[in-house]
Order: structure tokens, then sequence, then C-alpha cells
């Protein structure tokens, strides 16, 4: 049975790099027994081959059918193993919790003393380190080899123990509440987006007052504020304060600048956190801090100290791609970034197995967003076919419904509309579907079809009178999400003044920044 490349163990296999090949290789081979084992012939078969597939593994002969399932999970627990005691895989949290490892067979072997020693040297750099559920779970392990271990010192270090358990377990409960709140407004604005209407607005105010933690912000550490900052951020996100989402990406950014030490620890959250200041920054289209700030996460990013694991170079990839595009709505320069489209669709085939299918679809959105403000709207259907075909995506309802909105409007300015009627339908009906037809959408596909009955000579007025209506939606508190997707106000000021959408833009953003 063919499986593509959908398989754990063959997709692990192939993310190893030659260096980390080899160290498996002589890690399986350091026992001579192995030298023609079940899995070591299963790995090179895996290595060799280009996709998966267990026909061709059975007809190999390296493991018959019944013994597959086992040896299988055999390799995959081996390779794991020699991933671990790659030097390039070790960092802070694993050299706590191999000493924390080496305490615990100690004091099996009631050599007390001695596990003690190593895990108060292993605490100190917990501590540092902020890894404060490992320094918890250390001074757990104490209290248990202390009340073995009687020392003259006992009731002074049963007091410290004590203290210091209360002190960490405090820390460690706000740092749990507020990363549970600040994953759950992440769950909802990937699910739903931004909030809609003052129904979902209280809402979603209400899940965040009731939820967020009594604290003071000068009591806590790095680990808490990170999440406190991120909580604040995301639910500034959902209710569309773009302002306040830069104040609190640019709080989350310095924390790492104030501690250099936790960029190389917590690489993910320091480009995270440089991820949504971008995109903070580019929906208060303030460019010059924009560019600013894209050029220094790429110093920071570039340095040869920063970690460059798999699972950051995406990240990177991503983030940075997400950006470089973004710069050019932010003052129309949409042809220009033309150019990026083949160079980011050539590395997402090399990232595809590390990038999930919202973040492809948010790179298709923002394809065919750039084709459609250099006019090039054949190009801007064909990738906003790739998410509307999209039957799995049940992520960012708000992402498929504004697709819908912007292919409407690129078949009629393709001049595609022989089948306009019945696309007409389909996206009313599915704006319905998914709740999502408000105010701008209506009217948006109200013109639409009103434009098959409207003689030429009469088209410009009637872009005019939609222009009116939607002016009044352009600072509304919810309906102006509308234009975050889709710069409608835009289009229909190029359709009136007969220039291109790019030039419309760019003019509002020199007028901004004169």
């Amino acid at each position: 049975m063919t499986k593509g490349q959908k398989d754990n163990l063959f997709l692990l296999v192939k993310s190893l790099t030659k260096s980390e090949k080899r160290q498996f290789k002589l890690y399986v081979g350091r026992l001579g027994v192995n030298s023609d084992s079940k899995f070591l012939n299963l790995f090179n078969l895996l290595d060799k081959a280009r996709v998966y597939d267990e026909v061709s593994i059975l007809k190999a002969g390296v493991v018959k059918k019944q013994q597959l399932a086992n040896v299988k999970a055999h390799l995959y627990k081996q390779i794991l193993i020699s991933l671990k005691l790659n030097p390039s895989h070790q960092n802070i949290r694993s050299q706590i919790r191999e000493q924390l490892d080496f305490a615990s067979i100690l004091y099996h072997k009631g050599l007390y003393k001695q596990s003690l020693k190593i895990l108060d040297k292993a605490k100190e750099l917990a501590v540092l380190n902020e890894e404060k559920n490992l320094a918890f779970e250390i001074v757990e392990l104490e209290k248990i080899i202390e009340s073995q271990y009687i020392t003259r010192s006992i009731s002074t270090r049963a007091d410290q123990l004590t203290i210091q358990a209360k002190e960490l377990s405090e820390l460690n409960v706000v740092a749990s509440k507020l990363s549970n709140l600040s994953l759950q407004l992440y769950s909802i604005i990937l699910k739903t987006g931004y909030v809609k209407n003052e129904e979902e607005s209280i809402a979603v105010t209400k899940y965040f007052n009731d939820r967020f933690p009594k604290v003071e912000l000068s009591n806590l550490g790095f680990r808490e504020k990170l999440w406190y900052y991120k909580a604040h951020l995301w639910y500034s996100f959902l209710m569309q304060d773009f302002l306040n989402c830069y104040k609190y990406a640019l709080k989350w950014v310095d924390l790492f600048y104030e501690n250099p030490n936790m960029i190389s620890l917590n690489p993910v959250f320091f480009l995270k956190g440089n991820n949504y200041l971008l995109e903070a920054l580019y929906f208060i289209k303030n460019k010059p801090k924009f560019i600013s700030k894209l050029s220094g996460f790429y110093e920071i990013v570039e340095r040869s100290d920063f970690p460059k694991d798999e699972n950051v170079a995406s990240l990177v990839f991503l983030y940075g791609n997400f950006h470089k595009i973004n710069q050019f709505f932010i003052d129309g320069s949409f042809e220009d970034g033309l150019v990026l489209i083949p160079e980011v669709e050539k590395d997402l085939a090399v990232y595809s197995n590390k990038i999930d299918a919202h973040h492809k679809m948010v790179f298709y959105y923002k394809f065919a967003s750039l084709h459609f403000g250099a006019g090039n709207n054949k190009e801007c259907i064909r990738y906003l076919d790739k998410i509307i075909s999209n039957k799995d995506l049940s992520m960012r309802e708000d992402l498929l419904c504004f697709s819908r909105v912007l292919n409407l409007v690129a078949h009629y300015e393709a001049g595609l509309d022989y089948h306009l009627e019945t696309l007409l339908r389909s996206t009313y009906k599915f704006l319905i579907k998914m709740n999502d037809l408000h105010e701008v959408q209506k009217e948006m596909i109200k013109f639409i079809r009103g434009l098959q009955d409207i003689y030429p000579q009469d088209i410009k007025k009637e872009f005019k009178k939609l222009l009116e209506v939607l002016k009044q939606y352009e600072d509304h508190p919810f309906e102006r999400r509308a234009f975050l997707y889709l710069d409608v106000i835009s289009w229909l000021e190029s359709k009136i003044d007969n220039k291109p959408v790019g030039q419309i833009v760019r003019d509002k953003y020199l007028a901004l920044y004169a």
C-alpha cells in the first residue's frame, strides 16, 4: 500500500541531515550485532526511497509483513535516541533534564549526598534560565531525598525547600493561566478571525477579563511576562486594536533584548514576537519602522550564534517571506512584489512537510492579492482557486470568505462574466453558511450582480454610489475588517479615477506620511 510521504517514520528519516544519518549509523554500529539488523536494513531502504511504499519494502525482503510494525517502531525509537545524543540538539533544557535523570539514578542507588549536590547545581541552572517547571520538579525531588537523608540542618533546609516550592508553584500557576488564555484566544482568531459584531466583542472581552489572573507585572519573571504580553496581544488582534497590538508585540520583543540569553534558549518565541510586531506595523502602515524591524529580524536570525534547527529554519522562512510580501501592500508597490512569488513558491515545496495548510493558504491569498493589485486578474483567480477548492481547510473562516469575495471581483475585472451569476450564488450561500454575510459583503455582491444590467456609460456612476456606501464602513469597529483582506475602497477609486490600484494606494500612503 502506498502512503506517499505521510508515514511518520519515513518523514523522520527524510528530515535527517547527512551528519545525523552518519551519527545514527555510528550509534547503531557500536554493537556489532546491529550491523545486519532488520531495523538498520529498513533505515537504509527508506533513506534511498523517494516515497513510502510498503509493497516495495516487503518485496525487498528486509522484513516480514507481520514484523514490519514492530521493526518500524523500534527504528523510530533508535533514531530519536541517536538525535538526543547529537550535540546540535542539546540545549539548557536537555542539560537540566539530564542532570535530573542522573540525580534520580543516584537517589535510587542510595547515594543521597551525591544526588543532592547534582540537584542543587541543576536547580541553580534552571532558575537562572527561567525553567521554573523544571526547577519545581527538582525541588520536589530534593524534598523526597531530604526526608530520607537526615542532616543537621534539616529544619532550616525544610523551610528553605518549602518556600522555594511555594514560590515556584505560584509562578508556574500564573504562567499556566496566562498561557492557557493566550492559547484559547489564538485558537479563536485561527478559527473565525477578528470579532465580527458587538455580540462577539462583548463575549471575547468577558472571556478575557474572567480568565486573566490578578498579577503584579513587576513581580513576574521572564516567562510569566512573556505569556502576559502574548495574552494581551491576541486580545488586541481579535478586537482589531492594532496600536495595542504594536504596544504588546514591542514589549514582547524588547523582553528578549533585555534578556539576550533567552533568544537562543527560546528562538521560536523570539521569532513569533517579531512576526506579530511586523504584522502590527503592517496594519498601522508604518513602512519606515516596518523595514527597520524586518532588517533587524534578519540581522539576528543570520547571526552565527542563532539556533539553526529545521523548526527554526521553517519559521524564519514563513515569517520572513510573509513580511517581505506585506511591505508591498503598505504602499501599493504590487508589481515590485511579484518577483518574490516564484522564489517563495519554490521554497514552499521544500518546507511543505513543516508548514501547515493554513499558512500555505495565507501565502496563496497574498499571491492572489499581489496579482490583483498589479492587474493580473487571471493569475489572481488561479491562486484563489487553490484556497476555494481546498475542502480540508477548516481554519480561518474569514480567509475562506474573503477569498470568494475577491474571486468575484477578479472575475469581473478579467471579463470572465459568463458564469458570474453562478459564482454570485455560490459565494452568497457560502457566506450565509459561515455566518459572515455582513454589510460590506452584501453591498459588494449586490453591486456585482447589478453590473450586468447597467449601460457602459453609467458604470462609473455606479462605482461612485458604491464607494459612497462603503466609505461609511471604513472606520466601523467591525465592518472595517473587510478592508483588511480586500481594499475595496482603493479598487473603486481606481475605477472612478482611471488609475491603477497600486497608484491609488501609493498616493494614500504618501499623503499619510508626507
